[in-house]
């Protein structure tokens, strides 16, 4: 009886312990992000404009060719991985890859202007169709990715700042 009364009370002890470390566990995950932000991949118009607006993600990846008669305009600070403790960064996956990252189909984004304003905006993978119209620091065109048009600064900081290792079949200026 002495044991079944001892093993009750040791139940009783640990079960205190596990709910008070569990409670502060949750305690602990109230610091979590309500929302994380993921990729964005599209097929279509709609969806690569909304995902490019200020309110988009911070990487656009394309499923298929796409054709947008209006300029468009990429917008917003956004972080990689969507984490603020990271560097500000977005990307435009003009292709699809593999699992291992290895680019396996490459897609066109035909534009009349595409205007960058997010900074660090890499361009990856695929062709632009279009001319695109640099408004913000640090853009980056892969080697994989090609501008099939100009590609325009707003100003000589804007190209310091750029890394151009794609191919521009136009013109490379400053406004």
């Amino acid at each position: 009886m002495k044991s079944l009364l001892k093993g009750i009370v040791v139940i009783g002890i640990s079960a205190t312990v596990l709910i008070a470390c569990s409670t502060e566990d949750e305690a602990s995950n109230n610091n979590e992000p309500d929302v994380v932000t993921t990729a964005s991949i599209v097929n279509d118009s709609d969806a690569f404009l909304n995902a490019v607006s200020e309110d988009g993600e911070w990487i656009i990846a394309t499923l298929d060719d796409i054709s947008i008669e209006d300029d468009v305009i990429i917008a917003g600070q956004f972080h990689q991985r969507g984490d603020q403790a990271d560097d500000i960064y977005r990307k435009l996956a003009l292709y699809e890859q593999d699992e291992d990252r290895n680019i396996t189909e490459t897609h066109t984004l035909s534009v009349s202007t595409l205007t960058v304003q997010s900074e660090n905006l890499l361009v990856q993978g695929g062709t632009i169709d279009g001319d695109v119209l640099v408004e913000e620091n640090g853009f980056t065109l892969h080697e994989t990715a090609t501008i099939d048009g100009n590609l325009i600064f707003a100003n000589a900081d804007f190209e310091a700042s750029a890394t151009v290792d794609g191919d521009v079949t136009g013109s490379i200026e400053v406004e």
